[in-house]
């Protein structure tokens, strides 16, 4: 029996892709999954929120942002916090934070052609607005309709990593989730598609922990339920089409 860090080196390779081959539905969480982490697009978003939070709650910058990281890990995203906390509703809030400058992202061929190439069908299932899933699909140049944007508002703003979230999504697109494989930057965010028999693959860079804004995002990607690791989607997906084309 291979211990776990032999487990760990096979899956980092890209072995046993075959298992994908049942896969009829491809999901993709947004921010820090479709792009690149170093892009710094989602670093834009977390200091509007810490700005929000600082005029709402009048807080000096530093207080704020403690605060934010608080709500975010605890709720799983900030909005959730301030709508549990203090009562907030979410227009103001979403658009403000996702007023971004989208012009950092490059625009990605090869991820277009490799998720043009999936047989099945794709979908978006993020925390964030319809509006910034579009903006962004846009800039990566990724051409290819999704079946599906669920966004924070189609949860009923109840945020990934809740059951419940992903109970709504699976009702609303009619998914079997043994047929499903998810691709999700947060290793929190993969234990339920685990548990309901999703592939599940995490999208993290290599040796740039300095990249994370929190350690506990680091944490869990040697998990169970953690069952790929990668740090460049467009490459494993194009693995993945060649180990299933075998």
């Amino acid at each position: 029996m291979a211990d776990g860090h032999d487990t760990r080196q096979a899956r980092e390779a890209h072995e046993g892709l075959e298992a994908f081959a049942r896969v009829e539905h491809w999901i993709f969480d947004l921010d820090n999954t479709l792009y690149p982490r170093h892009s710094n697009l989602h670093e834009q978003m977390d200091k509007r929120m810490t700005a929000y939070l600082s005029k709402l709650l009048d807080l000096p910058h530093d207080a704020a942002r403690t605060q934010q990281k608080h709500y975010y890990k605890t709720y799983g995203t900030t909005l959730r916090g301030l709508m549990v906390e203090h009562g907030i509703t979410p227009d103001d809030f979403l658009d403000y934070v996702h007023d971004l400058d989208h012009s950092v992202l490059e625009p990605d061929p090869k991820l277009d052609a490799m998720i043009a190439a999936l047989p099945g069908h794709a979908y978006v299932f993020t925390n964030g607005t319809k509006k910034h899933a579009e903006a962004v699909l846009e800039r990566l140049g990724v051409s290819t309709p999704f079946r599906h944007v669920f966004d924070i508002v189609s949860a009923d703003l109840i945020p990934k990593p809740s059951q419940l979230t992903y109970e709504r999504f699976l009702g609303e697109t009619g998914i079997e989730p043994t047929r499903a494989a998810m691709f999700e930057d947060l290793t929190r965010n993969l234990k339920v598609p685990h548990e309901l028999g999703m592939i599940t693959t995490l999208i993290t860079p290599r040796g740039t922990a300095d990249m994370f804004h929190e350690d506990w995002e680091l944490e869990g990607r040697d998990d169970n339920h953690v069952r790929y690791v990668t740090d460049h989607l467009a490459d494993f997906l194009e693995d993945v089409l060649a180990a299933i084309a075998r």
